[in-house]
């Protein structure tokens, strides 16, 4: 079992508690606006399954790796 620090961030994907690698940016367009972003993390082993799940939805937006990822401003 993976135990986290509490000052990493962890994986969105339910029930998993892996360190996060990955920032998933995306919008709902029938609730955001256009610039709007939120975000779930991924480890290795979700990525793929998160941006599917948001990408047959038409939600995603972009992946990046977590030291990467810079937050659009006001966010």
């Amino acid at each position: 079992m993976i135990v986290p620090d509490p000052d990493t961030p962890i994986c969105s994907a339910k029930g998993c508690r892996a360190p996060a690698v990955w920032v998933l940016a995306w919008n709902n367009p029938k609730i955001h606006t256009p610039d709007r972003r939120k975000t779930w993390l991924a480890c290795e082993e979700h990525r793929e399954h998160l941006s599917q799940f948001l990408g047959v939805r038409g939600f995603l937006k972009d992946v990046v790796r977590f030291e990467e990822w810079e937050a659009p401003e006001g966010a």
